[in-house]
């Protein structure tokens, strides 16, 4: 495994990131994917046998039932000074009219809640899930900075915005002296470029880390067009993201395939070793319902694409429409 740090800070997190929105029983949530816990705890073992030190999750997963399962597996296999715990709050979990975004009652009420179902005493990586328009930023970056200071979150960092909300928000906190974003945790694979255009520059420029989410579109760059799975039969999200441009996805999908197949190795491996050669990507969040997921994930890590076979994967992408920003 190799490591590096997040942006500009000194937390050095391994290369890949462990997504673990799927690990949470399949009736606490809306997808018939999810793994139950007994299925689950394997694959969160094997990752920390591989080297990956970095665990992504989310308040609004399955209800929390994912934060759950991530922290009791961490406080089985793993000392919790050895590995970063990532996790987000945006979305509601409760009903009624308080619940969800980003003012400082919803901070402050749902950082308690994670707190207590990952069962520890701090979060590594506390991040916005998403821009909230109905909250002014500073009331949420205040809010942020004193949870740094009270001991309760360690870094934060934000998930799917546009740049100038982005931009907005690391210039805030460097007006008022407050706590800094070190990551961006965005939507970024080959079927969907559109963060190239101004997400990633201002990341470079900030020092902030990218640890994309979806990188092989959730499972669509792991196989050929004409292959199916249950999740991608099923799973209404990944239409949303991807159904408008079929016919240009399909093309940049036989690139990849035709990559793969020169190279002798699995497309997605290809895929995401793309990915890893972008400026700022700093962890792809990574999924894993099979054992080779894993295994090809890690392998991603020691190949290099040269200049001939990342235009070919690149040629056939088409502007795509900008989705999960409001």
């Amino acid at each position: 495994m190799d490591y590096t740090t997040l942006g500009r800070s000194g937390l050095k997190v391994s290369r890949l990131c462990l997504g673990c929105m799927t690990y949470a029983p399949p009736e606490r949530g809306s997808h018939p994917w999810t793994l139950d816990e007994e299925a689950s705890r394997p694959f969160i073992r094997k990752a920390i046998e591989l080297g990956i030190n970095f665990f992504d999750t989310a308040n609004s997963y399955s209800g929390g039932a994912s934060e759950e399962v991530l922290g009791r597996a961490l406080k089985d296999f793993a000392r919790r000074e050895d590995v970063v715990i990532a996790t987000k709050v945006f979305f509601p979990v409760t009903p009624g009219p308080l619940a969800g975004g980003l003012s400082r009652k919803a901070i402050m009420t749902e950082v308690e809640a994670s707190l207590k179902r990952l069962g520890t005493d701090y979060i590594d990586l506390y991040q916005m899930h998403r821009f909230d328009y109905h909250t002014p930023i500073e009331e949420t970056l205040q809010t942020f900075d004193d949870l740094v200071r009270a001991g309760k979150v360690r870094y934060i960092g934000a998930s799917s915005m546009f740049a100038w909300q982005f931009g907005k928000l690391i210039a805030t906190a460097d007006r008022y002296g407050w706590t800094r974003p070190i990551s961006m945790q965005n939507h970024m694979n080959l079927l969907y470029r559109e963060e190239e255009r101004e997400m990633m520059g201002l990341c470079v420029a900030e020092g902030v880390g990218m640890n994309p989410w979806s990188p092989l579109a959730r499972g669509r760059l792991t196989r050929s067009w004409q292959e199916t799975t249950p999740r991608g039969d099923t799973d209404q999200y990944t239409r949303k993201l991807y159904a408008a441009t079929e016919t240009a996805d399909r093309a940049v999908i036989d690139a990849v395939c035709a990559v793969a197949s020169a190279r002798g190795i699995p497309p997605a491996q290809a895929a995401l070793a793309w990915l890893l050669g972008k400026p700022a990507v700093t962890s792809p969040i990574v999924g894993a319902t099979k054992p080779h997921h894993l295994e090809d994930a890690v392998a991603a890590l020691s190949i290099r694409l040269d200049a001939t076979e990342i235009a070919a994967l690149e040629a056939p992408y088409v502007p795509h429409p900008v989705v999960e920003y409001s």
